[in-house]
């Protein structure tokens, strides 16, 4: 593994350390636990001298009486110190990774459009649960056995050169081998554990897919393509899985193999006569034991170095997504209100890393108040240009101003203040109806809500219901029709009462009857706002003040609908077309 890769993994495990500060006492308390616990278990070894040498061999009463208690005792004060642990690195832990949930669910949110369309949802779920439940054991479970096993060692070395340093010589043998070993499979685990994580991103990505497109998989008769696909996946996760297993095990086998030579060779110096004159059954006892104790901290510490290769990769990812950059918000404009006078100049648009210009040179002066639809085929630059007074994208080249003051210079949060927008794509969030129509007017009463849900005809529907507006909608509006989501938009427009509306395909999903009783709360909505309004059926545009015909995003044709129908150009022939077919 090369220097900067490592300085990588050096800079964020210092970061991860920032995030334990706040709750030190509880780690305090984690490390009195974890360094006490060892040390019983230290002492209860080292006592056996006493009870074997004193108790047993000299018959001594006393040390015979009070073996018990001391068991007792010591079992109870392991208890306590082994609470205090768990209890204590469980808390730190689970803090520490609330919090990281917290900021990369605020960041994520945070991030700009362009970010997420190039990021796949199930990738991003991942880090949420996956790579913060890795860092989560990084922070408890592997910091314990690392803490406490650690601390056994170190203990029961010192009880072993304390009793007899001659046989216990032979322990220090293995020390520089197992470093090696442990050295080789850290890098190992790390090149693991960065496989496992994008196979877990692949694996999650590929059941969002299959859950957001069940229907069309089912209609498609695509189950066994998917199947394979996920398959593909799932397996080379547990590929990965195994490599970790197998590294894991390999390097546990070969430590206990090495420390075992060191165990014959002090049995076998033992047997020297020497060393039987010098050396009381006790203190051989006290030794050999120390020996066998040591080979389960050493193994623990060897697979512990997988959980924690894997929690710095795990941190390493999520850092990845808190150190992107936020949605630009450098503006400082605020207003309580605007008129909505909309100016696009020379505005030029390309996605970054693309040569193709999305937007070429388009200029458009939308007055206060009136409505201007946009019309072309798809991919003609419609919803772009939409996109553009959200300042969910900025323009390549050009300018765009809201009341004469550049789109740039305002604040974000008061910019989209003054902005509701209604999509094909409708969007509820698993709440009742009447929370949904509420959704980004906090402060609307419940006869706002009625009042806007009357308007969009959403009463003709709720009526019907058990219970009313406080039905529940399920994920993404489940439970209801196409029609049903898309009024509840439009009340949630109408109860915004923004100056500016962006209609994008808002009747898309209505059968001709619904489009016809909500085309008169459109016009409700419509009246003294600045609305532009991306349409396909041209019939419920012909009362716009003013129709764009774009095509491959420059404007092709501009007028009213007579106008653009007397001039018998593009507008002419779509809309020949489309009421030919009706």
């Amino acid at each position: 593994m090369d220097s900067h890769l490592q300085d990588n993994y050096t800079s964020t495990f210092k970061r991860l350390r920032q995030y334990i500060k706040p709750y030190k006492m509880g780690f305090v308390l984690a490390l009195i636990g974890m360094l006490g616990y060892a040390g019983i278990d230290v002492l209860f070894i080292n006592e056996l001298e006493t009870f074997i040498d004193e108790g047993l061999t000299q018959q001594n009463g006393g040390v015979l009486a009070a073996a018990p208690i001391f068991v007792v005792v010591v079992f109870i004060l392991r208890g306590v110190f082994n609470y205090m642990a768990t209890y204590g690195l469980g808390w730190v832990g689970s803090n520490i990774v609330m919090n990281l949930r917290q900021e990369l669910y605020e960041k994520l949110m945070s991030l700009p459009v362009s970010y997420h369309d190039k990021e796949s949802n199930g990738t991003l779920i991942s880090k949420i649960t996956y790579d913060t439940e890795q860092i989560e054991n990084a922070c408890s479970k592997a910091l314990m056995t690392l803490v406490r096993e650690g601390a056994m060692v170190l203990g029961l070395l010192g009880i072993m050169f304390y009793h007899s340093w001659q046989l216990s010589i032979a322990i220090l043998v293995i020390v520089p081998i197992v470093a090696v070993i442990v050295s080789y499979v850290t890098k190992r685990f790390r090149v693991i554990s960065k496989k496992i994580q994008n196979a877990m991103g692949s694996v999650t990505k590929q059941s969002e897919q299959m859950l957001s497109g069940h229907k069309v998989i089912l209609a498609f008769g695509g189950q066994k393509q998917e199947s394979k696909s996920f398959f593909e996946g799932n397996n080379h996760n547990r590929q990965q899985r195994m490599k970790m297993v197998v590294t894991k095990s390999l390097s546990v086998s070969v430590i206990q193999i090495i420390a075992s030579f060191a165990l014959a060779a002090v049995l076998y110096l033992a047997a020297q006569p020497q060393m039987l004159e010098t050396l009381s059954p006790g203190a051989f006892t006290v030794i050999l034991s120390s020996m066998m104790m040591l080979l389960r901290p050493l193994k623990l510490l060897t697979t512990v170095n997988s959980e924690f290769q894997r929690g710095l990769t795990a941190a390493k990812s999520v850092f990845e997504v808190l150190d992107e950059t936020s949605e630009t918000n450098n503006g400082t404009h605020k207003k309580d209100k605007v008129d909505g006078h909309l100016v696009f100049s020379n505005v030029s648009f390309k996605y970054p890393n693309t040569e193709k210009q999305v937007i070429s040179d388009f200029n458009l002066d939308i007055k206060p108040g009136t409505t201007v639809a946009l019309v072309g085929r798809s991919g003609s630059g419609k919803t772009t240009i939409s996109n553009f007074v959200p300042r969910y994208y900025f323009t390549t080249e050009g300018n765009i101003t809201l009341d004469g003051v550049d789109l740039n210079e305002f604040e974000l949060t008061n910019l989209r203040s003054h902005i509701a927008l209604v999509s094909q794509n409708v969007v509820l969030f698993n709440d009742t109806i009447a929370n949904n129509i509420a959704y980004g007017s906090p402060n609307a009463s419940p006869e706002d809500i009625e009042r806007a849900a009357v308007l969009a005809h959403v009463k003709e529907f709720t009526d019907n219901m058990e219970a009313g507006l406080q039905t529940e909608v399920g994920e993404n509006g489940v439970l209801l029709s196409g029609g049903q989501r898309q009024r509840i938009a439009i009340a949630r427009a109408i109860l915004r009462n923004a100056p500016i509306l962006i209609m994008d395909e808002a009747t898309s999903a209505l059968d001709t009857e619904s489009e016809r009783a909500i085309q008169e709360a459109l016009d409700h909505l419509m009246e003294n706002r600045t609305s532009i309004v991306i349409a396909h059926r041209l019939s419920t545009i012909e009362s716009a003040d003013s129709i764009i015909v774009m095509d491959q995003g420059r404007v092709l044709e501009q007028g009213t609908h007579n106008e653009l129908l007397a001039r018998g150009g593009a507008y002419a022939a779509l809309h020949q077309l489309q009421f030919g077919e009706e």
